[in-house]
């Protein structure tokens, strides 16, 4: 059924992954004085990632999630002797997370209006190469195209901390190129080990391809160490804290909202739909680790001082439950985990932006500075409770859908899997409400909350579109499922879905 193909124009993929470069382009040939160049770049970068966010919504609208395969594929020859060719393409889980990255951009472009002021074309280029990084990233369909983007992801991410960010900003930076970079050597070491195997680097061939068990488990391993570091799997996680603190806001929501992800969304292309063996057998250590990162995050969070930091560890513990539901190897777990992706890239890019929207006002992220902001600031308070909410698993919130189907798929491994993850909502409610009461209740203490004023028109056109898409993942959920639980159940259970398909097709042919 991988030849069945949506009938859609390919031109619209390369649009979206390639714009983003021609807006750097035209920002970098830019001229005139230095405050008419800064102008330029931060309108050229709005309007060059708002048409991409629109053209991946009409890829969104063109999309049929019944019809298997992949949609808007284009594949040209490019060293085809080796068993190599650009190949792109968009399966309904890889599309979901293109409209991440196409809709995470330009907020993160307008977040940054006024905070970003230093070196402003560098950071525009730097943010729009990040966009086609991303965006190539979630639709190679070569191995080596897709180690190519991720590796380029290195670049403009790196910059972004190491020049805008915060005092600690080149040791967070160095830290964070350094275990990307040498987890991405374990994915390189399995991907000529596939290639020397098979003779090609082509991912619809490789997840066809009957590799050995032993020979399973020794690329799952290379591939979880690659994409835990992103995740990040406990214990890999030592370069995200000071990465997310000492980021730009708008950098940190890239990271933790986007590029995050794509250790996830490995994990899953290269390891459970393509080495199903090894991942039944590594599956109890990554629920394990898993479960650990809710619990230990979760408490390391309620310890800190610093909003950011508290942020940067709740995003942790996330990402643990993630990978819970992508381990169970159940449709509903990885139904969840792929929901519970989407939701968290939207509710933690908010509450990174509602930090910034206080810290940047009083020139502080100390916890212990603040209380009673929400009498300077009811439109922040409003804003803030609902996305504190979302990331606890409120019901009719998004993070609630995606929670729930990992609960669900857990429980069909074991009960105290599921009870051990369903920690995240309890112990989430514990640091979030403790950073929701100390920062914006309380008596007003003068000081530097006196000072405070609410939300501007730049700050609400951030945050209300990702209130409204919070809510509407949490009350129409399917709007978001019936796009990828078709690719997730094709995936996993191919032979059964052409069983089922192919009578249908005869009988359509008798009539």
């Amino acid at each position: 059924m991988d030849d069945v193909r949506p009938n859609v124009h390919p031109i619209l993929l390369s649009l979206v992954t390639y714009l983003p470069l021609v807006g750097a382009a035209a920002i970098m040939l830019t001229r005139g004085t230095a405050q008419s160049i800064e102008t330029a770049a931060r309108w050229v970068a709005l309007w060059t990632s708002g048409i991409v966010f629109v053209l991946a919504v009409l890829m969104w609208a063109q999309f049929d999630p019944a019809r298997h395969g992949i949609a808007f594929e284009q594949q040209v020859r490019w060293a085809s002797g080796a068993g190599m060719s650009y190949h792109v393409g968009v399966d309904g889980i890889s599309l979901m997370f293109v409209l991440l990255s196409a809709f995470l951009t330009p907020l993160a472009i307008i977040g940054g209006w006024r905070q970003v002021t230093g070196r402003v074309r560098d950071y525009m280029v730097a943010m729009l190469v990040l966009e086609t990084t991303l965006i190539g990233l979630f639709s190679a369909l070569d191995l080596v195209l897709f180690y190519v983007f991720y590796e380029a992801t290195l670049l403009p991410a790196s910059l972004m901390i190491g020049v805008w960010g915060g005092p600690r900003r080149v040791w967070a930076s160095l830290q964070f190129f350094l275990f990307t970079f040498g987890g991405s050597l374990f994915m390189l070491l399995a991907l000529l080990a596939m290639w020397n195997a098979t003779g090609t680097t082509d991912i619809v061939a490789l997840q066809h391809h009957g590799f050995g068990h032993g020979m399973q488990c020794w690329l799952l391993a290379g591939f979880i160490i690659a994409f835990g570091v992103k995740l990040p799997l406990f214990p890999l996680h030592a370069w995200l804290p000071d990465a997310y603190t000492e980021a730009p806001t708008p950098a940190s929501v890239m990271l933790s909202g986007v590029l995050s992800k794509a250790g996830a969304y490995g994990l899953l292309r290269f390891g459970v739909m393509m080495f199903p063996d090894a991942a039944r057998l590594f599956a109890p250590v990554v629920l394990t680790l898993g479960v650990i990162a809710v619990i230990y995050a979760a408490i390391i969070a309620l310890a800190q001082t610093d909003m950011k930091r508290v942020i940067a560890y709740s995003s942790f513990s996330h990402m643990g439950v993630i990978a819970i539901g992508l381990f169970t190897l159940t449709p509903e777990g990885i139904d969840g985990a792929i929901f519970q992706m989407l939701s968290h890239g939207i509710v933690i890019a908010a509450l990174f932006f509602c930090v910034s929207a206080v810290s940047w006002r009083a020139e502080t992220r100390e916890i212990s500075a603040f209380s009673g902001v929400a009498h300077k600031m009811p439109v922040l308070a409003t804003l803030a409770m609902l996305f504190v909410m979302a990331n606890i698993g409120l019901p009719g919130t998004g993070a609630f859908v995606g929670e729930f189907l990992v609960m669900v798929g857990a429980l069909h491994v074991s009960f105290w899997l599921a009870f051990l993850g369903g920690t995240s909502m309890i112990l989430g409610a514990v640091y979030m409400l403790v950073l929701y009461r100390r920062v914006l209740f309380g008596a007003d203490r003068g000081g530097i909350v006196a000072l405070l004023r609410d939300l501007t028109g730049q700050e609400l056109a951030v945050l209300v579109p990702l209130a409204i898409v919070t809510i509407w993942m949490g009350v129409h959920p399917n709007s978001f499922l019936r796009v990828f639980d078709p690719a997730v159940t094709y995936l996993l259970h191919p032979l059964a879905t052409v069983a089922a398909v192919e009578p249908a097709q005869i009988t359509h042919v008798a009539g």
